[in-house]
């Protein structure tokens, strides 16, 4: 299985900073945010990861990481031409993932559980997609899952509802087979510009391919200010429970 991180977009609620610097660069504990994404791909065995970003950070990326030889993973980049969406960000995996199933990461998603559990349980799958919810004081922030737990499956996800219908939020953590790429041709950007990946979850619960688990551990969205900092908060925290805070580079 293959890994993608989506590190692209605009980061406009980090600004000023990123005027200067992709968010998924800005540091969270010793490393930058996306260091986390590649090790929680790594952790789990999967070494051949693309990063998908914009063109004017891509170098910054390459500087960073190179092709990925001192973490240990070998990294492809791709650059997405503009900040379409989620959906549109996925979609430039394509040739890279080929027939197999993959597994998506937002670079700015900083969380605690290990992949493992909610990957075999992927690969167990015929066929379809899964997602990771997270319950979340706020989840009209992000997509919203209505659950239905008489056969424990997703009725609907709704993006951005104005009124809580919900406790469940969708993580950025996403798995999917190969059909992924036939949904997101047949879908059409949203009021906001975007090609949602919420419309293309919703179509795979349409067919009953969509699963989801639960994430037992924290979880945040590192993407503002206040959570760049909290998310700062839980890694240093982590790393001083597991006495992993050394000194020198990555």
């Amino acid at each position: 299985m293959k890994g993608v991180i989506l590190a692209g977009g605009r980061g406009t609620r980090l600004k000023p900073f990123t005027k200067i610097i992709n968010k998924h660069l800005l540091p969270i504990g010793p490393y930058p945010m996306v260091y986390w994404s590649i090790q929680k791909l790594k952790e789990i065995g999967i070494t051949d990861i693309l990063i998908v970003t914009n063109e004017e950070h891509l170098r910054s990326f390459e500087t960073l990481f190179d092709q990925g030889q001192e973490l240990q993973v070998n990294l492809s980049y791709k650059v997405q031409r503009a900040a379409d969406g989620i959906a549109d960000g996925v979609s430039y995996a394509r040739s890279f993932v080929k027939d197999e199933k993959f597994v998506t990461l937002l670079g700015d998603n900083i969380f605690e559980d290990s992949l493992a559990p909610y990957i075999n349980r992927f690969k167990k799958q015929i066929g379809g997609a899964r997602v990771l919810l997270k319950k979340v004081p706020n989840p009209s922030r992000y997509g919203v899952a209505l659950l239905n737990e008489e056969d424990n499956s997703i009725r609907s996800i709704i993006e951005k509802p104005v009124k809580k219908i919900s406790q469940y939020c969708v993580t950025g953590i996403y798995m999917f087979d190969n059909q992924v790429f036939k949904y997101i041709d047949s879908i059409h950007p949203s009021s906001r510009g975007e090609l949602e990946i919420t419309d293309v979850n919703n179509l795979y619960i349409k067919e009953k391919q969509l699963q989801y688990d639960i994430l037992n551990g924290w979880w945040i969205d590192a993407g503002t200010h206040e959570s760049l900092y909290k998310a700062n908060k839980l890694v240093f925290r982590s790393l001083e429970d597991k006495s992993l805070i050394k000194g020198g580079g990555m």
